[in-house]
Formats: structure tokens, C-alpha cells, sequence
């Protein structure tokens, strides 16, 4: 009677280890589909700077400033992702030269590139909004050896300088739905544990590639 007993427990728990698991990779993918839907919107900005000397990070913020100055307008009537990237590809050289005049303005020679391409990015906060990690695409100011601290923000939908109270219209103009805006606000109920989600499996595809 016993060895039936401690079967029957035994086939119960492997029938709960074999629902936990499925539940787990349905999770899995569910949170990379979220993950995906979201970047398929966003474009990143990244501007690394040449060291972490003080002068060299204050030189990273005015480019940035030069940068933003000039994109945030171009991309103000942009309906989507896909329109944002032709402008912005469009005005790579000026947007590089732009680059370049701020750097020698401030007495520097620093070489520098500005491209727009896939860059993986960690989980990262920022001020009424978050993003989950993944592979965004990403207009990448690269200012001379670009091993100093570097900044990152999205410049479509234009959040880079959007008060928090604005970053809600700012992403349902650009293509949000509502959850996926619900999420990147963390007004959904389940924003951590789907962040985390997110972040692990994108761990475990790089791992595994």
C-alpha cells in the first residue's frame, strides 16, 4: 500500500515539475515576444565617450546635447520606427559632421562616428519609464577610443527629454499600445516579474549562441 502511495506522490510531483516547467518556457516566450515588440519601436540613442576623464565625459554630454538638438526635430513627425530610421539614415553625415564641429569647438581632436545599428542593451531606467534588455537599434555617437562611461536614452518615440507626465503620449503617438505602454511605465501589475522574464531569456539566447 505504501509503495502505491509514494508512487502516486512521486507521479504528482513530476506531473507539477513538468506544468511548472511549460508554464516557464510559455513565460520565456511570451516575455521575449514583449521584449521584441518593443524594441521593433524604439531607437536608442548611445553615445560613448573616449574615457572616463572628467573633461572627456563633459565633452560626451555636449555632443549628446548637439545630437538631440538636431534629431529630436527631424524626428518629430515621424509615424514610426521605420520612418525614424530613414530620416535619421538620411542625415547620418550631417548629424557626424555636427559631431565633429562641437568636438574641435571644445578643443578637442577626437575622431568620431555616428551610425545607426543593432546594439544590446541591459535593462535600464530612466526617469518615468523603463526599458526591457534586448537588441535595439541605436544611433551610436562613438567620440575617439569610446571606452568611457556612455549614455543612453531614446530619441524615438522622443523620450530623451520628456517629463514623465509626457512619456505616456509620446509612446501611443508613436505606435504603443496601451500595454506596452502600461509596461514600460510600470503601471502593469506584473512590469517587474515581466522585465526580469525578459532580461533571462535574452541572458540564456546569448549564452546559448
Amino acid at each position: 500500500m505504501k509503495t502505491k502511495e509514494k508512487t502516486g506522490t512521486l507521479k504528482l510531483l513530476e506531473i507539477a515539475a513538468l506544468l511548472f516547467l511549460a508554464a516557464f518556457l510559455a513565460s520565456g516566450a511570451m516575455a521575449l515576444q514583449t521584449g521584441q515588440e518593443l524594441s521593433d519601436k524604439v531607437v536608442r540613442l548611445h553615445v560613448l565617450a573616449h574615457s572616463d576623464s572628467e573633461e572627456d565625459q563633459a565633452l560626451k554630454q555636449k555632443v549628446r546635447d548637439r545630437i538631440l538638438a538636431c534629431a529630436e526635430p527631424l524626428l518629430t513627425g515621424a509615424a514610426d520606427r521605420r520612418e525614424a530610421e530613414a530620416l535619421l539614415r538620411g542625415r547620418l553625415p550631417e548629424l557626424e559632421r555636427m559631431a565633429a564641429e562641437e568636438i574641435r569647438a571644445n578643443g578637442y581632436d577626437y575622431a568620431v562616428t555616428v551610425e545607426l545599428e543593432d546594439t544590446v542593451f541591459p535593462t535600464r531606467e530612466y526617469e518615468g519609464f523603463t526599458l526591457p534588455a534586448g537588441k535595439y537599434l541605436a544611433l551610436r555617437a562613438v567620440i575617439g577610443a569610446g571606452e568611457g562611461r556612455n549614455w543612453w536614452c531614446v530619441v524615438f518615440p522622443p523620450l530623451c527629454a520628456a517629463a514623465s507626465s509626457e512619456v505616456p503620449e509620446a509612446a501611443l503617438a508613436a505606435g504603443f499600445s496601451p500595454a506596452q505602454v502600461g509596461l514600460i511605465t510600470e503601471e502593469d501589475q506584473g512590469y517587474v516579474l515581466k522585465s526580469k522574464l525578459v532580461e533571462f531569456w535574452r541572458t540564456l539566447e546569448a549564452t546559448l549562441e
